[in-house]
Order: C-alpha cells, then sequence, then structure tokens
C-alpha cells in the first residue's frame, strides 16, 4: 500500500492530515510551496511555484495528480483524490477499522452535513470573507442564500447532537470541525457557544493533536 499525500501547511490540507491521522495509516508527505510576491511574504499568493524539473515529485502534481495546482490531494495505490470532503469520506471507507465510515442510522446526517459544509457553507464564508454579499435578488441563484441563514443552519447541526451525525465522532465530524475552527480562527465565523462547544469536544482527540503538531512543524521549516 502506497498513499502520497500533497499539502501546504497554511491550506485545506490540514483537513486531511487530521483525517490521515484519526485513520492510522502510513503515508508520504509532500509540501507545495505558494509563489511569494517578496521576501517578506511568508506565505505567498493564491499560486503554488512550479518546479523547474517536471519528473520531481512536485512537479508530477502539476502534470499528473492536479494539473489546477491545487491542494490536497492524495495518490493512493495509484488513485488520485482530490477534493478535501472527498478525500475524507474516501479514507473512511477505504480504512474502515478506524470506524469513522457512517452507520445506517447515522449516513442521512453524515452525507448531509458534510456537503453542506462543501457547499453552501464554503460558498458562504468565502464570499462572506471577500466583502461579496448578494442582493437580495440575487440569493435564489446561489447555493446557500444568505450568509446569515447558512451559519444559522450550522449552528443547529452542531446544538441538535454532540456529533454531526449523532452519538460518536465520524469523518463528517472532521470536515464541518475543521472548517468551524478555520472559521472562529479567521473570524469568519461568529464566536457562538455551540460552534465553541461542538470544538472543544472534537479536538481533544490524539489523531487531531498530531495532525496539528505535524501541519505547525511544517509551517515553521
Amino acid at each position: 500500500m502506497s498513499l502520497t499525500f500533497y499539502t501546504n501547511p497554511n491550506s485545506r490540507g490540514r483537513i486531511v492530515q487530521w483525517m490521515l491521522e484519526e485513520v492510522g495509516c502510513t503515508y508520504d508527505t509532500i509540501l507545495l510551496d505558494y509563489e511569494r510576491s517578496s521576501t517578506a511574504d511568508r506565505w505567498g499568493g493564491a499560486a503554488f511555484a512550479r518546479p523547474n524539473d517536471a519528473s520531481s515529485q512536485r512537479g508530477r502534481f502539476f502534470t499528473e495528480v492536479n494539473p489546477m495546482g491545487k491542494v490536497p490531494a492524495i495518490v493512493h495505490d495509484g488513485r488520485v483524490i482530490t477534493e478535501s470532503a472527498a478525500i475524507v469520506a474516501y479514507l473512511a471507507e477505504t480504512f474502515p477499522s478506524a470506524g469513522l465510515a457512517p452507520t445506517s442510522d447515522e449516513r442521512a446526517d453524515y452525507y448531509r452535513w458534510m456537503f453542506f459544509a462543501a457547499g453552501p457553507l464554503e460558498q458562504a464564508v468565502t464570499n462572506h470573507r471577500a466583502g461579496f454579499v448578494p442582493a437580495p435578488e440575487q440569493e435564489f441563484f446561489f447555493g446557500y442564500g444568505s450568509y446569515e441563514r447558512t451559519v444559522n443552519e450550522l449552528e443547529r447541526a452542531v446544538r441538535s447532537k454532540p456529533f454531526i451525525a449523532g452519538n460518536r465522532f465520524t469523518a463528517a465530524d472532521v470536515y464541518v470541525g475543521s472548517h468551524i475552527g478555520w472559521g472562529l480562527g479567521l473570524k469568519t465565523l461568529p464566536k457562538r457557544d455551540a460552534f465553541l462547544e461542538y470544538l472543544g469536544r472534537i479536538t481533544q482527540r490524539d489523531g487531531f493533536r498530531r495532525a496539528a503538531a505535524k501541519s505547525e512543524t511544517a509551517a515553521a521549516a
């Protein structure tokens, strides 16, 4: 079994790093650097620096793994998986012994809220951060309608049960919880008690702590 993880510590790759630590599989990590606009620019812009050597591991990322130049991505036994939610769901199903895939009773909420976070929540928060507010007559053709309604629905979801799909931690908590953690950290989500309490429950896990330590080490390098 081979699994290669392409990421940058200041990216959504942190979501997948957490999931990889939760499932406990062995993996290799390839770090990609953002292009820098100046020597003082620690994180760089939106684009990744393309290596001159297309045959290197980093170079192959842009030709064989994700020509869009987006992370995270994984290559598992020759199969490429991109998009954070897809990777999280794939790992849960591929490593069933970790117990993070949904049971039949959990499946509806598991998929509902994971893809709510991947779709409406992602759109609402990124537009909000960019300062774009749809006019009321535009809301019907946006997948989230309005930022306020989206945030209220997220609060309802995390308040209704101990975990997003029921009474135990699943892969959907990795994905939804990561969005909440980023949102609170970047102040793109309001600091509501329900979000803080939910995040406090899920970030006590050893998998989260291992992933956070690896990401911080990589960011400091």
